[in-house]
């Protein structure tokens, strides 16, 4: 049976090559984690060094079935691991999923890492998925993330507020996005006007 979703690589034009996630990826995961703060803020789920295999074997949990594909970032000018970001929410029957979970590396942050990347995964999903809709979630106190899905052009959908009960007892309000199929093509053309720029 095929999935909606398949793991497969996808390569940008400069910064980005995206690979499919797998148990060897650990030890380059918590290389990356430990260039930059990601995994000490506590509004996110970015790993550490420490918890790198505990946040690969999650989500390779979390991507059994058709439940999404988790890409590692391999940054092509030196072919070092910076990130990740996933496809995950999978509603095949809707052709809507969500775009998350993505971290960056402290040397991968302002370079057109995160523009590519954001291209090439959404490219995918409305180009080659044909999805309806892309979404986007994350907390409310994430500024940094909120302030990079509105540069992507994603319209808010809303908050949903008390959404998770975090580790710490307190609760997740989750801000809410998303991108249409009839507004992929103005993204498309945002993103790679900014990532123009970046050469």
């Amino acid at each position: 049976m095929s999935r909606f979703v398949e793991p497969v690589v996808l390569t940008g034009q400069r910064w980005v090559r995206l690979e499919p996630l797998s148990e060897d990826h650990i030890p380059e995961i918590a290389s990356a984690a430990g260039d930059g703060d990601g995994g000490s803020l506590w509004f996110t789920t970015a790993p550490s060094p420490d918890t790198a295999d505990a946040w690969v074997h999650r989500l390779l949990a979390v991507q059994a079935g058709d439940q999404g594909v988790t890409y590692v970032i391999r940054r092509l000018a030196d072919d070092v691991l910076v990130g990740s970001s996933s496809f995950f929410h999978v509603d095949a029957p809707n052709r809507r999923l969500e775009i998350g979970h993505t971290w960056y590396s402290g040397s991968a942050r302002r370079t057109g890492v995160n523009t590519e990347t954001k291209l090439l995964m959404l490219s995918h999903a409305f180009d080659t998925l044909d999805c309806v809709a892309v979404e986007f979630r994350t907390h409310f106190f994430n500024s940094t993330s909120r302030a990079a899905i509105e540069r992507l052009g994603a319209k808010l959908d809303g908050v949903l507020r008390s959404q998770q009960l975090l580790p710490d007892g307190s609760r997740r309000d989750t801000v809410v996005y998303s991108i249409l199929d009839i507004e992929w093509p103005a993204v498309r053309n945002n993103l790679s006007f900014r990532l123009a720029r970046h050469q």
